[in-house]
């Protein structure tokens, strides 16, 4: 029996034989089954669900850790449950030999921690112009929510003065101390309402005694800029802080030479 050249041209085509198995399939050309898919595609869905649940999960306990801390809870508390001021709006609020009757936003009680806020939302909804009076009584508070009132005040081209309001619209003295101070120099204009004082005193840190020193110096450098940028002595103000623990009253001349008050009224 005589084998033929298949290369030829010419016979019969060489069967395949057991010996002539097809390659094996790469991994790439091959198919996953649909069990496998579905499988893949489980662990894709829990490894999703797991990192959503750690990131949650982490984001809750970092909130609940901030919102635990006892200033974050101050905030909160005289954001939206207790505020520690009120406030009431005076459309011909009656300021004696000014001539004219202002709007007012009348604001008092003690300044908390989340003043500042709920000071522009009051000045929202007086729609106050520029200078109208914010009229001020209160003990004091939260220095730094003051300075950014101060601030507020000053951006709304707003006057200040001390004292409340009675049925009449007139205004009647009052007084406004330590913190309160602050958010009084950043009046555009700052009346002296006969009566009412102004009272300030030495600030105290609260924090730990080897950081009293440079939270002291701090502080003090912020008050400096603050009241010079507002147009008061800052020297003579912070002299008059300095002097004592306890409040100090400035009288009129005090506060004009150190032109906190701009604007010294006539008694009536």
């Amino acid at each position: 029996m005589t084998l033929r050249d298949d290369q030829s041209g010419h016979g019969e085509a060489r069967r395949p034989g057991p010996w002539d198995r097809p390659p094996p399939l790469q991994a790439a050309d091959r198919r996953p089954r649909p069990s496998e898919l579905m499988s893949e595609r489980k662990w894709t869905s829990r490894l999703s669900v797991i990192a959503f649940v750690l990131i949650v999960g982490t984001t809750l306990i970092q909130a609940f850790k901030d919102v635990s801390r006892p200033e974050a809870w101050a905030y909160w508390k005289d954001l939206y449950f207790s505020h520690s001021l009120t406030s009431a709006l005076a459309s011909e609020a009656d300021l004696g030999d000014l001539g004219h009757r202002r709007s007012a936003l009348v604001i008092s009680g003690e300044i908390g921690a989340a003043s500042a806020s709920w000071f522009r939302d009051r000045l929202d909804e007086a729609h106050l112009v520029p200078g109208d009076v914010v009229l001020m009584s209160s003990p004091g508070g939260d220095l730094a929510q003051a300075v950014i009132m101060g601030e507020v005040i000053r951006a709304h081209g707003l006057a200040t003065a001390v004292g409340v309001i009675d049925g009449a619209g007139k205004v009647k003295p009052s007084h406004c101390a330590s913190a309160c101070v602050f958010a009084f120099a950043g009046g555009a204009t700052r009346f002296g309402v006969p009566g009412s004082r102004l009272g300030v005193h030495r600030f105290v840190s609260n924090a730990a005694d080897h950081d009293a020193v440079s939270d002291t110096q701090r502080t003090t450098g912020q008050i400096l800029g603050y009241l010079t940028k507002m147009g008061v002595s800052s020297s003579s103000f912070v002299e008059a802080m300095s002097a004592s623990g306890d409040i100090r009253w400035l009288g009129t001349q005090d506060a004009r030479a150190m032109n906190l008050i701009t604007d010294p009224l006539r008694a009536q």
